[in-house]
Order: C-alpha cells, then structure tokens, then sequence
C-alpha cells in the first residue's frame, strides 16, 4: 500500500497503471476500462480525478493522450527482482533550448548513489544545447530530485503553462519568473510567475561516449 489516502478502487487503479506492461502508449480511459474490467468509464473518471488530487496522475491537456502518472508517482514503483536497489525511473526527454513536452516512457537506469539524494528522483535525457555552457550536452541523461521549489540560480525542469517542459536556470522575482539558458546565443525567456511549475531540480548528470564523433574531442580541433 501506497501512502496515499486512497479509496480501494483508486487504489487498484493506481497499482494498474504502476504495473501495467500491456500498453505501448499511456492507455486512454476506454482501454484503462477494459483492462480493469469496469464497465462504467463515467466512475472510473471519478476515480482518476481522485489520483488527480493525490497528485499521483497528470491532469489532462490538449496536447497528452492517455492517462499519464507523474514523475512522483513513477518514482513510487518498485524495481523488479532483477533491478538493484540504485535505480531510478527514467521518464523521458527534456529540451535544452525550445521547450518539448516531456514523454514519459517507463524505463530505469543505474544510477549511482552520489548521483541522487534520499528524496524522489527521476532521469530526464537532455534534447538540444542550449546548457552546454554548464557542462549539459545534447544526448546528457539528468538526475532530477523531485521538488516544486528551487532557489534563484539553481537548474530546474520547469514545465510552461502546464504543457510543456524545458532545463534552465531560473531566477524568481515577485513580477516574473525567468528561465535562463548557458548559451550565450540564446536569450532569456521570460514568464509571469503563475505560468512557470517548478518540477525538480538538477541534482546530477551521466553521459555516454559511445556514439560521440571521436573529431570533434580532438585537441585544437574546431566544431
């Protein structure tokens, strides 16, 4: 049992979407009705707007189809038998530039444990370069602690108008919220304070080089 004040039926649809490994998409509420065997989507909307409150499911915009669990609620989920206990669920992708709507497809990644803290985290893969001045490059998986507040200059995952997400620094003013880019060729982008969710904070970093181009690491040569 989750520590949620959930109701049975919540409950065992919640324990579903955790679980579920039917889906190549997050299930719509007619496919989430027919796994469960309900027979009434009307109730089962009930029951999803109750997961919607515990903050355990993504509210419903234009641009997501299916239910989707939040990036809390995936960190809930307990590793397999064969998983060790230093994993973390991996959600999706994040930009670095434009913001992109971060996907979550459900997956975890060793990670090792300097990487993260005692709190909730999630990885997110860096898409674009728009941080490359901290060290953040395109293809980046990042360790983000789940939180909804961060102090002026730290990175964060800050999702914009409840749609879509991007990395930044952010500054915090009474006036506005500014999220600013480590690239010096990009300007910042500016909202007021009410269209900017603080999701997480940037708490670590893993790359691969595999599938670098071994010329652009070169000594003296130019990208």
């Amino acid at each position: 049992m989750h520590p949620f004040n959930l109701t049975r039926k919540q409950q065992e649809v919640f324990d579903f979407l955790l679980d579920q490994q039917d889906f190549t998409h997050p299930p719509t509420l007619d496919e989430l009705c027919a796994a469960i065997g309900l027979k009434s989507r009307g109730s089962l909307h009930k029951h999803i707007q109750g997961l919607i409150s515990a903050g355990l499911v993504e509210a419903p915009n234009r641009k997501q189809r299916g239910i989707r669990l939040t990036a809390h609620a995936l960190a809930l989920k307990e590793p397999s038998a064969n998983d060790q206990r230093n994993t973390l669920p991996l959600v999706g992708a994040i930009a670095a530039g434009k913001p992109i709507e971060a996907i979550e497809n459900i997956n975890y990644m060793h990670v090792p444990d300097q990487l993260k803290s005692d709190k909730p985290c999630y990885i997110l893969q860096v898409k674009g370069e728009s941080m490359i001045d901290e060290g953040i490059f395109d293809g980046d998986w990042v360790v983000i602690e789940q939180r909804s507040h961060a102090l002026n200059g730290e990175i964060v995952v800050a999702l914009i108008d409840k749609m879509e997400a991007t990395l930044k620094i952010i500054e915090q003013y009474p006036h506005e919220t500014v999220l600013i880019s480590a690239n010096p060729g990009l300007k910042p982008m500016r909202y007021k304070p009410h269209q900017v969710e603080i999701q997480g904070v940037l708490i670590g970093q893993m790359r691969s080089y595999r599938h670098k181009n071994p010329s652009r690491h070169l000594t003296g040569e130019k990208s």
